[in-house]
């Protein structure tokens, strides 16, 4: 069960790429990596693209197309994931309250069957995403632009097991120096 991590966009309302970011003393991306290593994804994988920087433990996609969006992204990191891989656990570098804890129930849903699942929360689907090797070829297909795994996730949502992590987990994600100061506050708890 693999984890792609991605993290290449430039961040331009933020003013620098969200990778390189600081949170809660480490990098978003460090965080992010960490989370889906501790949430049971083995191997883990990142998508880069604006910036370029050693992350540890984890194999490194260049996105050459990152500033076309999320979708580039998407289709770089499928591309790359090993032929071994049966699943893989998708999540965003922008989204550092998301924890291990989503991730494994994610992961779990596998004993029950599912091939595809998202976290929700309060019911509304978000990240992270589980994708099963067989719908990879049309998550490609439909991630362009800058949506991901959205366009199938509703398309087929027959397919899709909805895991509720609003107990465990925050969607949040940082897209302006105000969502970075907010974000920080609620780590620290102020």
């Amino acid at each position: 069960m693999a984890g792609l991590l991605l993290a290449a966009g430039s961040g331009s309302r933020l003013g620098r790429p969200k990778a390189l970011v600081e949170f809660g003393g480490e990098r978003l991306v460090d965080r992010g990596v960490r989370t889906l290593h501790e949430g049971g994804c083995d191997p883990v994988m990142v998508v880069m693209g604006a910036a370029e920087t050693e992350v540890e433990g984890v194999t490194t996609v260049r996105n050459p197309e990152w500033n076309t969006g999320m979708g580039s992204s998407v289709r770089a990191g499928l591309d790359a994931l090993p032929g071994s891989v049966d699943a893989v656990v998708i999540a965003l570098a922008d989204q550092p309250l998301i924890t291990s804890h989503a991730v494994r129930r994610l992961l779990g849903t596998r004993g029950t069957g599912a091939r595809a699942a998202v976290a929700t929360y309060h019911g509304n689907q978000r990240n992270p995403v589980l994708l099963g090797r067989e719908h990879w070829s049309t998550v490609y297909a439909l991630a362009v632009d800058d949506v991901g795994a959205r366009p199938f996730l509703r398309t087929y949502s027959h397919l899709v097991t909805p895991v509720e992590c609003q107990d465990v987990s925050r969607p949040d994600d940082i897209d302006t120096p105000e969502d970075l100061e907010r974000l920080t506050g609620l780590l620290e708890g102020t």
